[in-house]
C-alpha cells in the first residue's frame, strides 16, 4: 500500500551531543574536513547508507545509539570543540572586515540555482556550481552576502540509460523537511509562529504565494522560495516543480517569482532579523532580472514616490549584472504580449508596464521588437555589468554591441570578472594533507601554492596514482550499478571489475550536453580513438559524464552515440560513460583524472569551471583556448587544442579539430606521461601487473607548475575579491550617492538624462581642422586639433569631446586606438563651440585620427552608458 502523504521527523538529540543539530544544519560541513569526519565517526556505515548528508544521518540512528553516543565523554568533547569552531568562523573577522566602513553592509546575490551539495540538489550545471561556490568564498572570506533563489520540488532530474543508451529523467520529490533547511516564519510567543507567505497576483484573479526556506552556507544566509504551499491552485504550486522544467508561462513565472518575490523574501528576512537592507543587487544571468522591476516598484509607491525615470537611475546605480552565455539561443526571451498580458494583472501597479516592456525590448539591428529579452532587461536595468572570462567579456561586448550603436565593441559597458572554484569544497583531502604536511599551510592558503615545488617528483607521482586508483573503484561501482538500471544481470556484468587500468593515463570530460561542447568530438574517427585506448606502448581511458537537458534531443543522441561506442567490448576497459553526473561524483573524477579534455565550439564556452577543478587536485588540461583556459594557459600547465579558424564549414572544422586532438594525445600528451618507459602489460584489462612506471619528471613538472600558478588563479576567493573590489564597492558607492539627500542625485541624473536624449539628434559634429604637421610628418610632431560642435541647447558640461586616434588601416579603421580629450573650448553663439587641443605623434607609419561627442556626467559609470555618441 502506499502512503497518502509523507513527511520527515527530526530527531531530538540528548543534551550532550546537541549541537550536532546545528552543525548538521549549516553547510559549512559540505567543506570543512572535520566536521564531515566527526559525522562519519559517528556510525560509518550510516553514513555512507545516508550519502554523507548528516541530517538524514542523524534521522537514522535509533535513540538507544544516541543515547550511548551522549554518554561517550570524548566524542561530547568533539562535538562542542567542533560547535565552538563554527562560532568562531561564523563571528570573527575575516578579509572582508578589514576594508572598512565604505564597504556594502550586504549585498544581494540572486540566481536560479545553487550547487552547494548534492544533499541539496537545486544545480543543473555550471551556473548552479558556480553560484554556490560564489556564496562559500563569500563565506571564508567574510564577504556579507545574501542569497536569493527558487527551492525546486525536484531539483533538476536524475539521469539514467535504457537499454538502447537513450537518456532516461526521473524526478524524485524532495522533502524540505529531511532538508538543511529552516522556514522562515513569523514570531509567536509558542515560538512556532506561521511561515512567511510572499504572495504576487496573477491574470484572472489567481494569485502565486511562496514561503520562505534559509539554509546557512557557513555566514551566508541563502532564501529559496517554494511555491508548493496549501494557499495555492495546483498550478500556481507546480511553479517551483523542477529546475528549467516546462517553458512559455511556466518559466516566466519561475523568474518573476524568483526577481520579484526574491526581493520581497530578502525585505521579509530584513524586517525579521534587523539584518541591514542590501547596498547592492546582483543578478547572476537573465533569470532573475526581474528583482529590477520590484526595486523601482518598491521606489514609486514609497511615501515620497519617485518617476520611473528617478526610480530607474537609482536602482541601476546600486545593480551588477553578470551574463554567463555566449550563446544567443541561452538568453530566456518571451512574447511582449507574455509580459504585457501577466503584468496588467498588477504585479508591479505604480510602473508603466510600456516601460517594463522597453526594458527587454530588441529594438536594435538585428532584434525582434516582438520579443522581451531577459539579459537585454538585466543590462539595462544595471549600470555594471561583466562577463565571467576575459574572452567571454570580448564576445559579450560584441553579442549585446546593438545595444551601445556607434561605439566599438571595445568600448561597450561590459566588463569581466573570471569564475573561480571554491578549493576547500573540490580539492581531495589527500591533496589537502600534503599541502598540510609538504607545503605547511592548506593549498588554499594565499602565497602557499607556489610551495608545490618544494615536494619531491615521487610524493607526488605516488599521490596521482593513489587517486587514479580511487577513481578506478568509484568508476567500477557507478558502471556496474548503471548497468543493472539498464536491465544487464549480475551474471552479465562480472567484466566490471575489471574497468579501467589504475596505471594507465586517464582523462576525463564532464559537463552539460549541448551540441556546442561537443561531447562527440573524441569520436569523430572511430578507428583512430581505439588506437588510442588500445596503444601496447601509450594507452590512455576515458571517464565520461555529463546530462542533456530533457528537451534537447541532439544532446541525447549525443550521448547515444558516445555510449554504444563504449558498449564496444573491444574498448569497454577502456572507456566509460557515468550517468547522473553530480557534485559526490566530482569528488573522485576530477583528483583521478591526469587529464581534463574540453573541446567546445571556440568561443562559446563562457568560462568552463570544470578544468579550474581538475587543476587545483593536480591534473593538466588539454583544451580548446576557450573560456578560462584562454587567459591562463601558458605552455607548461596543460595543452591547447588548436581552432580551425580559417572559415572551414562545421563539418571540416570537427574534422580538423578531431584531428589536432588525436595528434596532440599521440604525440604529446601520452609519451610524455609515460615518459621513456614502456608501460608493459598495459594493454591488459584490470590491474595493470607491470613493474613500477619510473616517475616521469616532465609530466610531474607541470604538475607542480599546473598547483603553483593555476592554484590561486582559479580560486573562488581571487573571484570574490575581484567582484567586491570592481564591482560592489563601487555599486555600493554610487548606489548611497544616489539615495542620499532623498534621491537627489538620481532625481538630477534622471532629468538630465531625458534632457540630454531629447537633444542629442541635434547635436553635430560641423567640421574638423588640424594644424602643426608638416607636409611629412615626424614621430614627436604635435598635432593641434579643432572641432566646431553645434550643441544647440546643450552646454561644454553635458558633453566629453574626444580626439581618438591610432593606427589607420586602408579602409579608414583605426586600430591600437589612444582616446584624449579636447578640454579647452570657445563659445561661438547659437548653441556653437570651438573645442580644441593638441596630441603627440608617436608613432611612425599610418596615422589617422577622428573626433567625437559623448555625454558627461559623474553619476555615469562609464562614458558609453547611455549609449549616445557623435563622430565626426
Amino acid at each position: 500500500m502506499k502512503a497518502i502523504r509523507r513527511f520527515t521527523v527530526r530527531t531530538v538529540l540528548p543534551e550532550p551531543i546537541r549541537p550536532l543539530a546545528r552543525l548538521a544544519n549549516n553547510l559549512r560541513w559540505s567543506w570543512h574536513r572535520p566536521t564531515r569526519d566527526l559525522f562519519a565517526s559517528l556510525d560509518p556505515k550510516l553514513w555512507a547508507e545516508s550519502n554523507h548528508d548528516p541530517v538524514t544521518l542523524l534521522g537514522s540512528i535509533g535513540r538507544e545509539q544516541l543515547d550511548r553516543l551522549a554518554s561517550d565523554g570524548e566524542l561530547v568533547e568533539r562535538v562542542h570543540d567542533a560547535a565552538a569552531n563554527l562560532d568562531r568562523y561564523l563571528s570573527e573577522p575575516r578579509w572582508y572586515q578589514g576594508l572598512g566602513e565604505d564597504a556594502p553592509a550586504c549585498i544581494a546575490y540572486f540566481s536560479p540555482e545553487f550547487g552547494i551539495t548534492e544533499v541539496l540538489p537545486q544545480y543543473s550545471g555550471g551556473l548552479g556550481i558556480l553560484a554556490g561556490d560564489h556564496l562559500k568564498a563569500a563565506s571564508d572570506l567574510g564577504v556579507p552576502l545574501i542569497g536569493v533563489g527558487l527551492l525546486y520540488q525536484a531539483g533538476y532530474f536524475k539521469q539514467s540509460l535504457s537499454r538502447d543508451a537513450w537518456q532516461q529523467e526521473t524526478y524524485p520529490v524532495l522533502d524540505p523537511d529531511g532538508l538543511p533547511l529552516t522556514l522562515l516564519r513569523e514570531p509567536s510567543d509558542d515560538g512556532t509562529g506561521r511561515p512567511v507567505i510572499i504572495t504576487l497576483p496573477l491574470p484572472n484573479g489567481r494569485k502565486l504565494n511562496a514561503q520562505v526556506w534559509r539554509a546557512d552556507v557557513g555566514r551566508v544566509p541563502l532564501l529559496l522560495l517554494d511555491s508548493n504551499v496549501s494557499g495555492n491552485d495546483d498550478a500556481a504550486r507546480g511553479i517551483t516543480d523542477r529546475l528549467y522544467g516546462g517553458g512559455g508561462d511556466h518559466r516566466l513565472q519561475q523568474e518573476l517569482l524568483l526577481g520579484m518575490g526574491g526581493v520581497k523574501a530578502l525585505r521579509a528576512y530584513q524586517r525579521l532579523t534587523g539584518s541591514p537592507a542590501p547596498e547592492v543587487f546582483h543578478t547572476n544571468e537573465g533569470h532573475a532580472g526581474f528583482l529590477g522591476i520590484e526595486r523601482i516598484q518598491e521606489l514609486m509607491s514609497a511615501e515620497s514616490p519617485l518617476n520611473w525615470d528617478e526610480a530607474l537611475a537609482a536602482g541601476r546605480a546600486s545593480t551588477v549584472f553578470t551574463t554567463h552565455t555566449p550563446v544567443p539561443a541561452g538568453i530566456d526571451r518571451f512574447e511582449a504580449v507574455q509580459i504585457r498580458h501577466f503584468f496588467e494583472a498588477g504585479l508591479a501597479p505604480s510602473v508603466p508596464v510600456d516601460r517594463i516592456l522597453e526594458l527587454g525590448r530588441e529594438n536594435y539591428d538585428g532584434g525582434n521588437p516582438a520579443v522581451f529579452n531577459m539579459a537585454v532587461m538585466g543590462l539595462r536595468l544595471a549600470q555594471r555589468a561583466n562577463g565571467v572570462a576575459k574572452l567571454h567579456g570580448v564576445v559579450s561586448r560584441e553579442m549585446f554591441s546593438g545595444l551601445w550603436p556607434g561605439f566599438d565593441h571595445s568600448e561597450v559597458p561590459i566588463t569581466s570578472v573570471t569564475n573561480g572554484v571554491h578549493v576547500p569544497s573540490w580539492v581531495d583531502p589527500r591533496i589537502s594533507e600534503l599541502a598540510g604536511t609538504q607545503f605547511g599551510a592548506e593549498a588554499g592558503e594565499p602565497g602557499r601554492w607556489d610551495l608545490a615545488y618544494n615536494v619531491s617528483d615521487e610524493d607526488i607521482w605516488a599521490l596521482r596514482r593513489e587517486l587514479r586508483v580511487s577513481l578506478v573503484e568509484d568508476v567500477r561501482r557507478r558502471l556496474r550499478a548503471s548497468w543493472k538500471k539498464r536491465g544487464a544481470a549480475d551474471a552479465e556484468l562480472g567484466w566490471t571489475d575489471t574497468v579501467l587500468d589504475p596505471d594507465v593515463l586517464t582523462i576525463g570530460f564532464a559537463r552539460r550536453v549541448p551540441t556546442y561542447k561537443r561531447l562527440t568530438l573524441m569520436l569523430r574517427d572511430p578507428k583512430r580513438l581505439k588506437a588510442l585506448l588500445l596503444d601496447k606502448k601509450h594507452p590512455i581511458q576515458l571517464v565520461i559524464a555529463g546530462k542533456s537537458h530533457p528537451a534537447d534531443d541532439a544532446g541525447k543522441k549525443m550521448i547515444q552515440d558516445l555510449v554504444r561506442f563504449t558498449d564496444d567490448p573491444e574498448v569497454r576497459h577502456r572507456i566509460v560513460f557515468l550517468p547522473n553526473y553530480d557534485i559526490a561524483m566530482a569528488r573522485t573524477l576530477f583528483p583521478g583524472c591526469d587529464v581534463w579534455l574540453n573541446n567546445p565550439l571556440r568561443p562559446l564556452e563562457a568560462c568552463g569551471t570544470s578544468g579550474m577543478k581538475a587543476a587545483i587536485n593536480g591534473s593538466l588540461n588539454l583544451s580548446v583556448l576557450d573560456g578560462w583556459w584562454d587567459e591562463m594557459y601558458d605552455g607548461e600547465n596543460g595543452w591547447a587544442i588548436p581552432t580551425a579558424n580559417n572559415g572551414a564549414s562545421p563539418e571540416d572544422r570537427d574534422d580538423i579539430e578531431a584531428a589536432a586532438l588525436y595528434e596532440l594525445l599521440e604525440t604529446q600528451v601520452a609519451p610524455r606521461f609515460y615518459g621513456s618507459v614502456v608501460a608493459e602489460g598495459a594493454g591488459a584489462a584490470g590491474p595493470s601487473e607491470s613493474a613500477p612506471q619510473a616517475v616521469p619528471t616532465h609530466w610531474v613538472s607541470m604538475i607542480k607548475h599546473t598547483l603553483a600558478k593555476l592554484g590561486p588563479a582559479v580560486s573562488a576567493e581571487r573571484m570574490l575579491q575581484d567582484y567586491v573590489n570592481r564591482l560592489y564597492c563601487p555599486a555600493a558607492v554610487s548606489g548611497r550617492r544616489a539615495a542620499a539627500g532623498s534621491f537627489k542625485e538620481a532625481k538630477d541624473l534622471a532629468a538630465w538624462t531625458t534632457r540630454v536624449r531629447n537633444a542629442w539628434p541635434q547635436l553635430v559634429v560641423e567640421h574638423v581642422d588640424s594644424v602643426g604637421v608638416t607636409e611629412e610628418p615626424r614621430v614627436g610632431d604635435n598635432l593641434h586639433v579643432n572641432a566646431y560642435i553645434a550643441l544647440r541647447s546643450l552646454t561644454p558640461d553635458d558633453v566629453c569631446v574626444e580626439i581618438a586616434y591610432g593606427r589607420a588601416e586602408e579602409s579608414d579603421e583605426l586600430n591600437d586606438v589612444t582616446v584624449s580629450e579636447l578640454t579647452t573650448f570657445e563659445e561661438l553663439g547659437n548653441g556653437r563651440y570651438l573645442f580644441s587641443g593638441s596630441v603627440l605623434i608617436n608613432r611612425s607609419g599610418s596615422f589617422g585620427y577622428t573626433v567625437r561627442v559623448l555625454p558627461n556626467n559623474p553619476a555615469l559609470a562609464s562614458k558609453a552608458e547611455l549609449g549616445l555618441i557623435a563622430n565626426a
